[in-house]
């Protein structure tokens, strides 16, 4: 009896056809070859940038919605002057109706030696730290929408599938702890708007994928599903996984092309690795009291100890979201909703910031807040007491890791609707991260569908204004 090819009859006619033109590549591909090798074997494994690295850690404080820049860290008093008077806005259109121009309800002051001006909404962050801070007042998005923008401001693109910067950082630097995924996002109560693919890993290996956590709960057996097997041990786990992994091996071997094979192998030993340290990591009640008074009872505050935990533990990036959906969106009742909204956070950044600075974390820390656009300074029709969607000019802040605090970057119009001095695209502001984390944004490529493709594709220039 003759045993079984394989692989199917097409497989064969394919191979056959198309695989002698592949062979002078092979000489040439060498070297990338026992990259990938090496890859597949510990994808996760900790590796060099291109040069000297100002920042080992990414956190992204992702106030998804869109906050108003002109009520939070770019004061216009020109709108007080003309409050509820029309606005000339010339080509700048709205996603809604407009109406007249609408000051802020909230108090601006001038913090630290650099005095930067910021609103009540978050006097504790700039009480505490506005020296360390790099304020960018001229942002631009592309499109005032949430969902394009949202995969601009992670993935660098706002319309095709593209791996998000948390997956490119992990992909070129690897991670210090084999037992935790090395790129972790936190959202509280469900999945933002278009979920995971603000943290996918597309093209890239599954392994850099970012792992998502509910942190609405506080047990870990809830912060990660089926964390725990009731049943079998670890030495009967790690027996299943290894037979699981051969046939999936096996079964990848025969289809190369199939990404989310190698995905789910990496899962699942991933998964198996986090049985053994998750539980820890997650489990704050192993801090002092005065460290968790510190930070507050909140859900942010939570998140944000996790977060210093994690970064303790070596994970490379990790995102904190303000919530499922966008509860920055406020497109009425703006004054109350910032207020809450900012209330839950202001406290445990300064927490988060402070915590860094005394366990010698801050510098190798970088740290960006912001969302994925502004609001408009006119109000938006009919309600009159909140903003549209304002993607031609607004605010995000960068801190720790190389960064040379204390300073604002960039302004819009006396206004506040458009970046007028020193704009900085997505992709400028990804260039320059990625340029305190030691990669050169241009040579961080991955070769895929024929092509070499990077996080800032064709875009990006480095800001050096903002390196220390």
């Amino acid at each position: 009896m003759s045993e079984q090819c394989p692989f199917s009859r097409r497989q064969l006619l394919r191979r056959c056809g198309t695989g002698f033109g592949t062979l002078g590549l092979g000489a040439l591909l060498s070297e990338q070859d026992r990259f990938v090798a090496d890859e597949a074997v510990a994808p996760l494994a900790p590796k060099r940038p291109h040069f000297e690295a100002r920042a080992k850690h990414v956190v992204h404080l992702f106030m998804n919605g869109g906050p108003s820049h002109v009520d939070t860290f770019d004061p216009k008093p020109k709108l007080s002057e003309w409050h509820g008077k029309s606005l000339l806005t010339g080509n700048l259109r709205t996603e809604r109706k407009t109406g007249a121009a609408m000051r802020s309800p909230f108090e601006f002051r001038r913090y630290g030696q650099s005095g930067i001006e910021v609103s009540d909404l978050f006097w504790q962050t700039a009480l505490n730290h506005v020296d360390d801070i790099a304020v960018i007042r001229s942002m631009q998005a592309e499109v005032p929408n949430h969902e394009s923008s949202l995969m601009l401001m992670n993935c660098g693109d706002g319309r095709l599938p593209r791996p998000s910067f948390g997956s490119w950082l992990t992909y070129g630097l690897g991670s210090d702890n084999q037992s935790l995924p090395g790129f972790i996002v936190m959202c509280p109560g469900g999945y933002p708007i278009v979920s995971t693919q603000n943290w996918r890993s597309a093209f890239l290996p599954g392994a850099f994928q970012g792992t998502y956590l509910d942190t609405q709960h506080t047990e870990v057996t809830k912060l990660l599903a089926n964390i725990r097997n009731s049943k079998l041990s670890l030495h009967e786990q790690r027996r299943q996984l290894d037979f699981v992994r051969k046939l999936n091996e096996q079964h990848k071997s025969q289809r190369p092309e199939e990404a989310a094979l190698e995905a789910r192998i990496q899962s699942f030993e991933l998964a198996f690795r986090m049985q053994t340290e998750a539980a820890d990591v997650f489990d704050i009640s192993k801090e002092p009291e005065s460290v968790r008074l510190m930070y507050g009872s909140g859900t942010h505050g939570r998140q944000l100890l996790i977060t210093r935990r994690l970064i303790e533990r070596g994970v490379r990036f990790v995102q904190v979201w303000s919530g499922a959906g966008q509860p920055w969106d406020n497109h009425d009742n703006l004054e109350a909703q910032h207020k809450k909204l900012s209330a839950d956070w202001d406290g445990p950044i300064s927490a988060f910031m402070s915590d860094l600075k005394q366990r010698g974390l801050f510098d190798e820390t970088l740290i960006q807040w912001g969302g994925e656009f502004g609001r408009t300074p006119v109000a938006e029709l009919p309600a009159l007491n909140g903003r549209d969607h304002n993607h031609y000019g607004f605010t995000c802040w960068l801190a720790g890791g190389g960064v040379r605090g204390g300073q604002v970057y960039g302004a819009t119009d006396e206004f506040g609707f458009q970046a007028v001095e020193n704009p900085v695209s997505v992709h400028d502001l990804h260039a320059t991260m990625l340029r305190l984390l030691g990669f050169d944004h241009e040579r961080l490529t991955y070769r895929y569908a024929g092509r070499d493709f990077r996080l800032t594709d064709v875009h990006g220039r480095v800001v050096n204004e903002l390196i220390a």
